[in-house]
């Protein structure tokens, strides 16, 4: 099968600069090297064919006899083949594949690095979260060692540049046509050797540690808020920044409210007798019981609100309402005489108005039987 030609492969012009030549390079190794596409035949072939162009491309001996001659031109020259050497293409390995795998090429990889952040869960009641509170929580963490300062080296001594690498965390192992850079085994990226270890860390200049910590939670806090602690995470290594604590906030079920946003809801049992003559119940709030006022023939469902009685936002704001639904409660364990009496008041409520939704019910009901008969 004949090959391409080079400048197509590319998507470039036959006169264009070397500048831009390595840009249309970057964008296609960046699109299809095989380690974006594990699995992925054709992009790892437009890959090894993106970088036979370039190599040949970006040498200007060889770019002139292409130009000249073509394919032809390259034949036995030791070039034009995937894998053939080109100072020009080993040049912009770290400039190209350090975009790729997250880092420039030649670049430091060890030295300080930020500590990683945590996150520790709180579990509130919901009068705490509502009114805010102060609570001690203790965190497992990374502290920096005391006794070598977080160098990881024994008292008294430093770590030494690493020989392996020159102090720059990386090395390139060179595998045919590819330059391939890797955490440097002797220092593992720090760039540093420690000869005599901290006997305290063991040389990672860091040890476990449980913190207490006290956490002020203001007042209106919901599940999910956080609430971040500036660096009261894992230190940092080689004298980087310590990390932050978030505390994710949870908040309990109650036993009377349900809470949505800045409003509260709940349940209140209700007599027949009540709901039929009116009446006055005492309500629970957050901030001690109220009379709550019922007026005659309520339904059970029927959601009476008391303003203000709820939650003030964390973010500000007017305070919330509490909802409270009335539930209709049937009498249980009633004596023969109790039965009696009912039955006659039962007896003496005839007609549509005393059950008003009752009585349209079933119209509807007959109704409907009525339509579904052949």
């Amino acid at each position: 099968m004949s090959k391409r030609d080079y400048y197509e492969v590319l998507g470039v012009s036959k006169g264009v600069d070397d500048k831009e030549l390595k840009k249309a390079y970057r964008r296609i190794a960046m699109k299809c090297h095989p380690d974006r596409n594990p699995g992925d035949v054709e992009a790892e072939e437009q890959f090894k064919e993106a970088s036979e162009a370039y190599e040949i491309l970006s040498d200007s001996q060889k770019r002139a006899a292409y130009d000249q001659y073509g394919h032809a031109g390259l034949e036995g020259g030791g070039g034009g083949g995937y894998g053939g050497g080109s100072g020009n293409f080993s040049d912009i390995f770290g400039d190209v594949f350090g975009d790729i795998f997250g880092g420039g090429g030649g670049g430091r990889r060890g030295g300080p690095a930020r500590g990683s952040d945590l996150r520790y869960t709180l579990e509130l009641g919901l009068e705490e979260a509502v009114k805010g509170t102060s609570v001690k929580i203790k965190v497992p963490t990374l502290v920096s060692c005391k006794p070598c300062d977080g160098s990881g080296a024994k008292p008294g001594t430093k770590p030494k540049t690493c020989t392996t690498c020159g102090g720059v965390g990386q090395v390139r192992m060179q595998q045919g046509f590819f330059q391939v850079q890797q955490t440097c085994p002797t220092c593992r990226g720090k760039g540093k050797e420690i000869g005599e270890p901290c006997s305290n860390c063991h040389g990672q200049g860091r040890v476990e540690e449980t913190k207490t910590l006290s956490v002020k939670v203001p007042p209106g806090v919901d599940t999910g808020d956080r609430i971040r602690l500036s660096g009261e995470g894992e230190a940092g290594t080689d004298g980087g920044p310590t990390g932050d604590l978030y505390v994710q906030v949870s908040v309990k079920e109650h036993e009377f409210f349900q809470r949505d946003g800045k409003n509260l809801y709940c349940e209140v049992p209700i007599s027949i007798f009540d709901a039929c003559l009116g009446g006055e119940l005492e309500v629970p709030t957050l901030d001690g019981r109220v009379k709550l006022k019922v007026p005659a023939e309520t339904q059970t469902g029927k959601l009476f609100r008391l303003r203000g009685k709820g939650v003030t936002p964390v973010r500000g704001g007017t305070a919330g309402d509490l909802l409270c639904r009335v539930v209709l409660e049937t009498p249980i364990s009633l004596s023969s005489k109790q039965k009696e009496l009912l039955k006659e008041l039962k007896d003496s409520m005839t007609g549509d108005k005393h059950s008003p939704k009752q009585s349209s019910w079933f119209a509807g009901m007959k109704n409907f039987f009525g339509d579904m008969k052949l």
